[in-house]
């Protein structure tokens, strides 16, 4: 949903335009994703799907600061404005471990907090911080709605785990994730005629 909210929110908030092979490929990469949620709905279908408002918020939110990044930040590094957006929830997130039970005696004591926070920072650094200012830059050397198309890549990345963990892939899946592929293939080929939308 992130590059279909860019494509919108870029249009009419920003007139940042696409073209009509980028807005294919988004469309035919959302179709892929959809259907991989469908099938995972099928095998489980008593889970809670009213959360999934607050992932369509998130998923606004996001392709706001991608459409943000381009249009106001270009010429900001990328390291800059990475920054910025961690300095705005650090105070957020004290907040919360301070109120939650993260720093409890309990929490402390226990055997494998160190190697949990081990990981934590870890992916902080790795999954969190390195790769935001990297997506920054591809943001600001590639067009909005690429760089938001790599958001398609994640149920594939999870599909992958899941296989690496026992979970049955099936052709179904695997048609999917190739309608992902080619879709993001596309939002990232350029027109050839001017024909944007």
């Amino acid at each position: 949903m992130v590059p279909l909210n860019t494509i919108i929110i870029g249009l009419v908030i920003f007139n940042i335009k696409s073209n009509r092979i980028q807005t294919f490929g988004v469309l035919l990469g959302f179709l892929g994703a959809v259907l991989l949620i469908l099938e995972g709905a099928e095998l489980n279908p008593r889970q809670n799907y009213w959360f999934a408002g607050l992932i369509i918020l998130a998923t606004l939110m996001y392709a706001a600061n991608v459409n943000i990044i381009k249009k106001h930040l270009q010429n900001v590094r990328p390291l800059s404005i990475a920054t910025a957006n961690f300095v705005v929830i650090l105070f957020p997130a004290i907040l919360v471990l301070l109120f939650s039970e993260g720093l409890s005696a309990t929490a402390l004591g226990n055997d494998t907090f160190l190697p949990a926070l081990g990981c934590v920072v870890l992916l902080s650094l790795f999954g969190t911080a390195m790769a935001k200012v990297m997506f920054n830059r591809l943001i600001q050397i590639s067009t909005p709605v690429f760089a938001s198309s790599v958001t398609y890549l994640m149920p594939i990345v999870a599909l992958f785990w899941g296989v690496l963990d026992g979970e049955v892939f099936d052709l179904f899946q695997g048609f999917a994730a190739l309608l992902i592929l080619v879709g993001v293939y596309l939002a990232n080929k350029k027109s050839i005629k001017k024909d944007r939308i």
